[in-house]
């Protein structure tokens, strides 16, 4: 009887031990399935051109510090399509606006911020001579809005993934938003891929 109590039993007993242990511990996020309005990627998995940039690809935002969205998270103006062919990305893609209806499509992040305060915004994209010199960011904040140009073919600084757009001050709770837009940038293809914003003591 005794070892029938105990058979019994060791399946709750693992579960409560897997619960423990889970608990004291960080689960990582899992991928997400791919933004509903884009267009699918075209390239197989594997196809790069830079495979030697393959280790820089961040596949979980829960690696990153601070409130992290990936362009999954967004909301799409236009016709964006998924590409894995240019790495490093953050999480399953990047977008690209297919060098189409310049002017007419746009990329919005909304984060909810769970302090006020000062933060770092940093946004993510792959480079090459493909990419727009100019692809303008407007960053909504506590005094307002701030717009600016960035060169995406030129390495972002952080880990050649994630590229500083400035510094600014928010609200706490879902009043900021960051903006990815098309203006501007004919005949060069415009990335939109994941929006970082880490509060600065």
């Amino acid at each position: 009887m005794n070892d029938y109590f105990h058979v019994l039993h060791l399946p709750v007993c693992v579960m409560l031990l897997f619960t423990h242990v889970g608990a004291s511990e960080p689960v990582p996020s899992k991928p997400k399935a791919p933004h509903p309005d884009a267009v699918p990627n075209q390239h197989p998995p594997g196809e790069v051109d830079r495979p030697e940039l393959v280790p820089y690809i961040v596949e979980q935002t829960g690696q990153l510090a601070g409130i992290v969205l990936d362009e999954t998270d967004a909301e799409l103006v236009g016709e964006w399509q998924y590409s894995t062919h240019t790495p490093p990305y953050v999480g399953i893609g990047y977008l690209h606006d297919q060098k189409a209806d310049k002017g007419k499509k746009s990329v919005t992040y909304r984060p909810i911020l769970p302090k006020a305060g000062l933060y770092e915004v940093r946004v993510s994209h792959c480079y090459n001579i493909r990419r727009s010199t100019s692809t303008r960011i407007t960053i909504r904040h506590q005094s307002g809005e701030t717009s600016l140009r960035i060169n995406q073919q030129q390495v972002p600084e952080h880990k050649r993934l994630f590229r500083t757009v400035g510094r600014f001050r928010f609200s706490k709770g879902s009043g900021a938003w960051l903006e990815i837009a098309t203006d501007g940038t004919d005949g060069k293809y415009v990335i939109a891929d994941a929006v970082q914003f880490i509060p600065v003591d």
